[in-house]
């Protein structure tokens, strides 16, 4: 809980001049106020409206008075320190009046709203209360500060038959949180990517994406990926701060769709009775699908003495007993609701010569992913 001491009023050396400004002198629960903004003389003083004269016009006066904290540190003049009182919301806050003399009359108000008149509470507010009405200490605390207690806080008394207020403005701080985001995304390759991040808090508070792999991308509420590659599906960081509290962050996740895309097959030898594997690894998103083919495009499948174990990015063809009929040339196809790819490989005896290499036969057209996907079907049936 934060404490101070807003006004500490003494009368100015100054005298008053006759010329000064008038104003208004209302009469206000059997208490003559006068409540006015404050203006500024300079930096280093603070010119405060005072009832004087008669009990219908006043002139404005220059008054110094001082803010301590409960921090153990001493009261200073007003004018060396700054003129308002910063507190978070939620935390409470205790604005303190100091009176060097004997006063007849007091109260506190919050900009034209009475909150106390010497012990009599005015406010409705339950997190308002009186904590010290003294000769020399007046004062007042807030729990649970909220945004609509900022603003002007005035403390008033009459001494010597001398009406007096001083000011002090109330500032809360609201930490900076996301309140709205993105949700991830799952687009494909080559698509516009538009992220946007909403933040509140007081003072304003920045906004900044991040991108661990690219580091700041972009500053502000929206971020704009145009063509997006499969190399940027990452996890993109949003990070909102105003100075009052450690920043806040939430991320979203962006996945790249793209079609398959088989990266490494090899011709493997092979010993008749003895096992061999051949391998097709694919890189793909949404994960693709696998299917093996022989030299006269015939499902492996229907081969009993085959295995086919497909894992997340790649297909295993396994030979449990090699024999003659099993030596020849065999299709990896791989295909995702994006497209599709095929690539070929050999398996053969040691020392036998062949015509070809293992090749990688590139994406199929749309006409050929059905042909193919055509011929699977009714070889099945």
């Amino acid at each position: 809980m934060t404490q101070y001491w807003p006004a500490d009023i003494k009368d100015s050396d100054r005298d008053y001049e006759q010329d000064s400004k008038t104003v208004p002198c209302w009469h206000l629960a059997a208490l003559t106020w006068l409540v006015t903004e404050p203006r500024r003389e300079s930096s280093d003083s603070t010119l405060i409206s005072v009832c004087r004269g008669n009990w219908s016009y006043a002139n404005v006066s220059p008054l110094s008075f001082s803010l301590a904290g409960t921090s153990g540190a001493q009261a200073a003049e007003f004018g060396h320190l700054p003129d308002n009182i910063t507190v978070l919301e939620g935390e409470s806050v205790v604005l303190r009046c100091k009176i060097d003399e004997e006063v007849t009359h007091k109260a506190w108000l919050n900009r034209s709203n009475i909150l106390f008149t010497g012990t009599d509470k005015w406010s409705l507010d339950s997190r308002v209360s009186l904590v010290n009405n003294n000769n020399s200490d007046f004062s007042i605390k807030i729990e649970r500060v909220m945004v609509a207690d900022e603003g002007p806080y005035t403390c008033s008394f009459q001494a010597r038959n001398q009406p007096r207020t001083a000011h002090v403005y109330l500032i809360v701080q609201v930490p900076a949180r996301i309140v709205n985001i993105s949700q991830d995304k799952s687009v494909n390759e080559g698509d516009d990517v538009n992220l946007f991040c909403l933040a509140v808090g007081r003072p304003e508070p920045t906004i900044t994406w991040k991108n661990f792999k690219y580091g700041l991308m972009n500053e502000g509420e929206f971020l704009e990926i145009t063509g997006i590659k499969r190399h940027q599906a990452e996890e993109f960081e949003c990070i909102t701060n105003n100075g009052v509290a450690p920043p806040d962050t939430r991320r979203v996740k962006v996945i790249v769709n793209y079609p398959p895309v088989i990266t490494d097959v090899k011709n493997m030898p092979a010993q008749l009775g003895r096992t061999a594997i051949l391998r097709c690894e694919a890189m793909a998103v949404p994960t693709a699908s696998f299917e093996w083919y022989r030299d006269d495009r015939r499902p492996v499948e229907s081969d009993n003495t085959l295995k086919i174990k497909n894992e997340k990015t790649r297909s295993l063809l396994l030979f449990t007993n090699v024999t003659e009929k099993h030596f020849g040339n065999y299709t990896c196809f791989a295909s995702n609701r994006l497209g599709a790819s095929n690539a070929s490989m050999l398996l053969f005896r040691p020392g036998a010569v062949y015509g070809g290499a293992a090749s990688l036969n590139g994406r199929l057209s749309g006409v050929g992913l059905w042909f193919c996907l055509s011929i699977s079907v009714l070889m099945k049936v």
